[in-house]
């Protein structure tokens, strides 16, 4: 007898079925399967292997979602108006996030956040990279300045906001809204200890996901002294933790100017280049002679070259994250190097309007998904939450209809495929020896438009056989 069995379950594409599992992994898919202990009637629901973000900073995603949210804001006068119109204890740390000025008339300054608030105040960009801080905020998080701190000097500042811990309540509520999506797994790229904070985690009873652990360079040396290896269990964890990637960030974003191109940006400069290309080598090399792959963000075409040109100096494994902006010849180095582009197709649509401005004449290569995918190479589906929601079907809508309003796909001739979109947001199949990690769904992606897609209703998920969301 079975732990669990699925019945009048439909492979998508397929008849229905069954789907039995045994300790937390299939054992059989057909019809008529052996009784289960538990049983479950799908009534023939699509069924695919559960849903992965290959790109997660899941304590900011917790943290966001309790924050003062200025997605909206066109400028900094809408910043500063929803600032002074919070209702918050008079001088209490008041967090913002989601503001994107890249292109505003006018750029935020210290004079016009210090007169929407006299108490701290501290508001984050939607990509992260900038950190918005009043005088006060950085009198009381002892920050060595104040106004608008862009990379290092912004990450800084988060990283003192970070040091206050986060809810056990809100990471589980993270946890369960991610799994209600069809989540199984993340890749965790939060600037902190993720080892030992998903430990905890786990121990506390959050055991919805699985999570591979990335880590950043200030902590590569006690990785490779404790020999960690990317994919290896972290022991305790009930199998659910392992070691991830390196993380190595070169240049910083499109939004922040910040982003290492090619050309110049209208205004003026070519970005930065957050890491030298001699010490990326570097990191490369003690990564792969550790046995760690190194997941290397770079979103200018420059940094994507000099991220591209480490990997083929180093033979090193891993990623490109976020790939946003790539030279035709480089897209072709990706499938021989063996580096896989982790994409973020949302980031796509949230800045089309940006890229378009700050990077005109080229965004025809920008988020080239369709091009990395015909020269070969390999495509994972993130969120970069909290950049955007971490909901593996907007990442996959948005693949796909290049679009999520009224306006004609942007770029079209680089969507992908429903297909290719959730094989890149899978890590596994629904056959006998495979985890338990499934998703049953209540419409068919293939049959389903751009608003079905991006709101796709999930009945089911499970986690090695365990049942993580429930809709019945």
């Amino acid at each position: 007898m079975h732990d669990l069995v699925l019945r009048d379950a439909r492979l998508w594409g397929g008849s229905a079925t069954d789907i039995a599992i045994e300790g937390g992994v299939i054992v059989a898919v057909g019809p008529g399967a052996a009784r289960g202990r538990e049983e479950r009637r799908l009534d023939g629901r699509v069924v695919l292997p559960g849903l992965w973000d290959a790109h997660v900073h899941f304590t900011q995603w917790a943290r966001t979602l309790r924050r003062l949210d200025v997605s909206a804001a066109r400028s900094a006068v809408d910043v500063c108006d929803a600032v002074r119109s919070a209702v918050v204890p008079a001088d209490s740390l008041l967090v913002a996030f989601g503001f994107r000025w890249g292109t505003w008339a006018e750029p935020p300054t210290l004079a016009a956040l210090d007169a929407a608030r006299i108490a701290p105040t501290v508001v984050l960009s939607g990509d992260l990279h900038t950190s918005w801080v009043n005088s006060a905020a950085a009198v009381r998080l002892d920050l060595p300045g104040a106004g608008l701190l862009r990379e290092d000097a912004a990450f800084a500042a988060q990283r003192v906001l970070d040091a206050e811990p986060v809810a056990v309540h809100a990471v589980a509520a993270a946890v369960a809204a991610a799994s209600a999506r069809g989540v199984v797994g993340i890749v965790e790229l939060e600037m902190a200890d993720n080892v030992t904070d998903w430990t905890r985690r786990i121990d506390a009873g959050i055991d919805g996901l699985r999570v591979r652990a990335g880590f950043y360079p200030d902590m590569l040396e006690g990785r490779v002294r404790e020999g960690a290896r990317t994919g290896l269990t972290v022991s305790g964890s009930q199998g659910l933790l392992t070691h991830g990637p390196l993380k190595v960030i070169t240049d910083g974003s499109l939004s922040t100017l910040t982003a290492h191109c090619m050309d110049p940006y209208p205004g003026g400069g070519i970005g930065v280049q957050n890491v030298s290309p001699d010490q990326l080598v570097e990191y490369l090399r003690v990564a792969a002679a550790a046995g760690l792959q190194v997941a290397v963000h770079a979103i200018g075409d420059r940094a994507n070259t000099i991220a591209l040109d480490a990997f083929a100096a180093t033979g090193a494994h891993g990623t490109i994250e976020h790939a946003q902006l790539v030279t035709v010849p480089d897209l072709h180095r990706f499938a021989p190097l063996g580096v896989t582009a982790s994409v973020q197709p949302e980031h796509a649509l949230d800045d089309r309007d940006v890229a378009d401005q700050l990077w005109a004449g080229r965004t025809g290569r920008s988020f080239p998904l369709r091009a990395l995918l015909d020269a070969g190479a390999r495509l994972t589906l993130g969120s970069d939450a909290p950049v955007a929601p971490l909901d593996p079907w907007i990442s996959i809508a948005a693949a796909v209809h290049r679009t999520r309003d009224h306006r004609p796909a942007w770029h079209p001739e680089q969507a992908i495929s429903v297909e290719e979109a959730i094989l890149a947001s899978v890590r596994s199949s629904v056959a006998p020896g495979q985890p338990a990690d499934l998703v049953a769904l209540d419409a068919d992606p293939g049959a389903a438009d751009a608003a079905v897609l991006r709101a796709m209703p999930v009945a089911l998920t499970l986690v090695a056989g365990r049942v993580t969301h429930d809709a019945s």
